[in-house]
């Protein structure tokens, strides 16, 4: 559901830009991270120690699972810890991820965490998803690993066949075993704490949540495809307010908008050989105004193929099947009111993928149902991926210094 499977890549271009001639690339509803970033050239799967791996064991290991898979993942831990650790099991967004949950920028926000969680004293396992074969991510060329029966249902079962591995290590503490989740992987998570015999895990002693996912999976890809992108116009286009845009509120909103951005607006909104009108084929009433909810909206749906929801216009393979099968499962807010560990929300308050009011919502169901042990932490100015970026044009980067402070001092407390 969001934020978001784009066929090899590219988190989300708003729909509107489809409008503009670009193709539609929408986000796995409420999964928004992670979709799958252009395969790069081959790597191995421990690159080159960082400073942040500084006194960090890194154990290669491979993690069985069902229908053959095999996820090559890494277990790590501090150097020279003693006896079992409490450890955390990470748990991508959507699409193709690798351990590290690489994207396009070269960002590695699990591979951030996992520094953050290991140098609290915590063993943390990452793991490539289904059909991942290296970082970058490289893809396997089976379909049937890229391309399973039940998509959704395959990611909870992978996660949980690695929480099993966790446990089995003779470094873990299953008494003190975590989940940590980004976009979809909030709803795995969710999932998983909430029923541990039905996937065979041990119950979690905590769960923490980056970017909760919340709402139906048409609600989250609607969003994300079309309200967003109106959101901006009424936000930075319509300057008194009236939703309506004139030509002239169109030239000034286009000002200082990213180059890409600005090219596939303008030929939207304006009328092309005379930037001082808007763009007649939308102008349905012909008042020389576009009324962004009554005439740009419909064209951005009719773009986006919505009246044939779950089979969007131009959607990645396998998406339509996703959409249907995440459908059948909990949303955080709905799972986590069965589950009565401790659990950590984080979101960023401009995050258009999974919108900080889901991680709202599932902390008020955790206070009626009655959990003593949960906190919610909302980022000014933060997106997805809880680092400090422009609402409508969102960067793919590594969480902010001050979340990951955040998740190190909630994971002390708690080990």
């Amino acid at each position: 559901m969001v934020e978001h499977a784009n066929s090899q890549r590219r988190r989300q271009r708003r729909t509107l830009s489809v409008l503009a001639g670009a193709a539609v690339a929408v986000v796995a509803a409420a999964v928004a991270v992670g979709s799958v970033p252009f395969a790069r050239a081959e790597a191995s799967l421990v690159p080159a120690t960082s400073d942040g791996w500084a006194g960090i064991v890194r154990d290669e290991v491979t993690i069985p699972m069902d229908g053959g898979w095999v996820s090559k993942g890494e277990l790590t831990y501090p150097r020279g810890a003693k006896g079992r650790l409490p450890t955390v099991v990470l748990l991508h967004g959507s699409g193709k991820n690798d351990l590290n949950e690489t994207v396009d920028t070269g960002a590695t926000p699990l591979e951030q965490v996992a520094q953050t969680a290991n140098h609290q004293g915590f063993a943390v396992l990452r793991f490539n998803k289904r059909g991942v074969v290296d970082v970058g991510p490289k893809l396997s060329d089976n379909p049937a690993f890229l391309y399973p029966a039940k998509p959704y249902e395959q990611v909870v079962r992978d996660a949980a066949a690695a929480v099993r591995f966790a446990a089995k290590s003779s470094r873990v503490d299953t008494g003190r075993l975590f989940l940590f989740g980004h976009s979809e992987g909030t709803q795995v998570a969710s999932n998983l704490a909430a029923a541990p015999r039905t996937y065979g895990i041990p119950g979690p002693a905590g769960v923490v949540e980056m970017g909760v996912v919340s709402g139906t999976p048409r609600e989250v890809v609607y969003y994300q495809a079309v309200g967003a992108g109106l959101g901006q116009l009424h936000d930075e286009f319509d300057f008194d307010g009236d939703g309506l845009l004139t030509a002239d509120e169109v030239t000034k909103g286009l000002l200082g908008q990213p180059a890409d951005t600005a090219q596939q607006l303008r030929p939207l909104l304006l009328d092309g050989v005379h930037d001082d009108k808007v763009n007649s084929r939308l102008d349905a009433n012909g008042d020389g105004k576009l009324a962004i909810d009554a005439e740009v909206r419909p064209a951005v749906e009719a773009a986006a193929g919505f009246a044939k929801y779950p089979n969007l216009t131009n959607a990645p393979k396998g998406f339509a099947d996703y959409l249907v099968d995440i459908a059948r499962f909990p949303t955080p807010a709905q799972d986590l009111v069965h589950y009565h560990g401790s659990v950590l929300l984080l979101n960023g308050q401009t995050d258009i993928q999974t919108r900080v009011r889901g991680a709202i919502v599932t902390d008020a169901a955790l206070t009626t149902a009655g959990n003593r042990d949960h906190k919610l932490i909302t980022y000014p100015g933060m997106g997805h991926f809880l680092n400090v970026t422009p609402q409508y044009n969102p960067a793919e980067a590594n969480p902010d210094p001050v979340v990951l402070a955040d998740i190190g001092k909630w994971l002390a407390r708690h080990r």
